[in-house]
């Protein structure tokens, strides 16, 4: 009688309490760590994330087999030796292009030291911690709600960074993933006696795998366009968008050369703006908040390449994003990767960059041109988001 009733409660209970292995296999939400690779996944939408957490870089968001992020890179390997412009990289200590080889802040000039080697050319550009290895993993965690990874970057840790640009910081950047959407943000604390500018961005190249550049169509939630001399820099002046786009949100790609700076972008009740692109069926928003205050838009058109035309692919500081990459020394477990075959032909890509401020905002802002820069007291931080929104997979 004893054990009928024991075998009655068990089978019960079973029933009432499914088993760890058994809940474990149906969380929808996970975050798996292999070396220095974390791997965020949404199960019910079929959604996988792959962030180095060295580099503090996602080099993958891959939507039913299909990878967003466009890849000049074999393997994991090469990426990790000579990350470049993939992935999602961070431009940071300033973003995009400066006017001199030095920048102003608090009414100073701060002169760059140009035989260190980590800021080149007569037109510095994207700052030097987009292939920067010192970030150091803080979490890696999922629960019923979201997946998600955090790095953290000591600056002010490096004499060679603190040279170039005197103020001490941290940063720290999370990359979440929820109901399909990718958020990244990221907090800049100000160690340093003095306000500290922020003038970073981020330069992911995008693509959609149904199709081709030729057939995407872009929306751009801007009203200004800023006008920009030859070097890249902008002029101060802006004009409306329309003067460019005639309807910013049916813009046919394959009808323009994009390196273009755009503010007064369009916010909804939250602040946030919506930039777009879509192809057949597939849609990716790239949705950015209130503290990203100008876009970048940059997809030369192929058919200028060689002529160099505006945006025709020279202008980028010869940080190529598709440079060959030297033969790898694995420096941790090797993860495949796990979408889109990245030798398939080339589609093209847009790059969405959100920028806290626009293009050389540091040195418009001290000659006047500028309003909008953004700074951190001492003590304070700084943070804000931007969103990976895929649609139609």
């Amino acid at each position: 009688m004893n054990r009928r009733f024991s075998a009655l409660m068990f089978v019960g209970l079973s029933v009432l309490l499914p088993f760890p292995k058994v809940a474990a296999a149906q969380a929808r939400y996970s975050a798996r760590q292999t070396g220095d690779i974390v791997q965020l996944r949404d199960n019910r939408t079929d959604t996988t994330v792959s962030v180095m957490t060295s580099l503090s870089n996602a080099y993958e968001m891959v939507v039913k087999g299909q990878n967003l992020i466009r890849m000049t890179f074999a393997t994991v390997d090469d990426f990790r030796a000579r990350p470049g412009l993939n992935g999602i990289p961070l431009l940071a200590p300033f973003a995009n292009r400066l006017d001199e080889q030095a920048f102003y802040a608090n009414g100073k000039k701060y002169n760059f030291d140009m035989e260190l080697g980590n800021v080149r050319g007569t037109i510095p550009i994207h700052g030097y911690l987009s292939s920067a290895k010192d970030w150091k993993l803080v979490e890696a965690k999922a629960d019923g709600t979201a997946a998600w990874v955090t790095n953290k970057l000591d600056f002010y840790r490096n004499p060679q960074w603190m040279k170039q640009f005197p103020f001490a910081h941290t940063l720290q950047m999370t990359y979440r993933l929820q109901d399909g959407v990718l958020e990244v943000r990221t907090r800049i604390e100000n160690l340093s006696v003095e306000p500290m500018p922020v003038a970073i961005g981020f330069h992911p190249y995008f693509q959609l795998t149904d199709s081709t550049r030729e057939d995407w169509t872009l929306s751009v939630g801007a009203k200004t366009q800023w006008l920009l001399a030859q070097n890249k820099i902008p002029t101060g002046e802006t004009e409306p968008i329309e003067k460019l786009f005639p309807d910013p949100h049916a813009v046919p790609l394959k009808d323009f050369d994009l390196d273009h700076v755009f503010g007064d972008l369009e916010r909804d009740a939250q602040g946030r703006a919506v930039m777009s692109v879509k192809g057949k069926t597939q849609q990716l928003d790239v949705v950015v908040g209130p503290n990203y205050r100008s876009i970048v838009l940059y997809s030369p058109n192929p058919a200028n390449a060689r002529g160099g035309g505006a945006g025709g692919g020279r202008g980028r500081g010869g940080q190529a994003p598709n440079a060959a990459a030297p033969a790898p020394t694995p420096a941790s477990p090797s993860v495949p990767l796990t979408g889109t075959n990245p030798n398939l032909p080339n589609r093209g890509f847009i790059a969405f960059e959100p920028m806290v401020g626009i293009t050389d905002s540091m040195n418009l802002a001290q000659k006047g041109l500028y309003k909008e820069l953004q700074s951190i007291p001492p003590g304070g931080t700084w943070q804000e988001s931007f969103w990976l929104r895929p649609r139609g997979f």
